[in-house]
């Protein structure tokens, strides 16, 4: 349960940093404490597609990762991170990417925010 926790801590953190280095990744609403929720809901959404759709993706994709020496990642976390807009507009939450390349540039960086946040928040259960 802590690491679903601090995963989750991990993307919502990542997903923060892409909205606010990237000006076609946004997140609206009133208050702050408001965002700080749609975020949070947001990141668990993430969490889900990561944890549900991406194996799939990688699996049907294989000979491209081996191909592409595995820079087709990045098309795939670009990929995952439109879909998580879409479904964040499904359950009205204000969070929207805009476009596939800003999807790549914004998938790239919440990886790197991502792996440097789980190097450093404590991971056992």
């Amino acid at each position: 349960m802590k690491n679903f926790v601090v995963k989750t801590i991990a993307n919502a953190g990542a997903l923060a940093v892409a909205i606010w280095l990237i000006q076609d990744i946004t997140l609206t609403g009133g208050s702050t404490g408001r965002k700080a929720l749609t975020l949070i809901v947001v990141a668990l959404l993430f969490g889900l597609v990561n944890f549900v759709v991406k194996p799939i993706v990688k699996l049907l994709t294989l000979p491209l990762f081996i191909l592409t020496l595995g820079l087709i990642t990045l098309v795939v976390n670009a990929l995952m991170l439109l879909l998580t807009s879409w479904l964040a507009g499904l359950f009205d939450l204000s969070f929207h990417v805009e476009g596939f390349w800003t999807a790549v540039l914004g998938g790239l960086i919440i990886s790197i925010v991502s792996w440097a946040l789980n190097v450093i928040l404590p991971d056992e259960d």
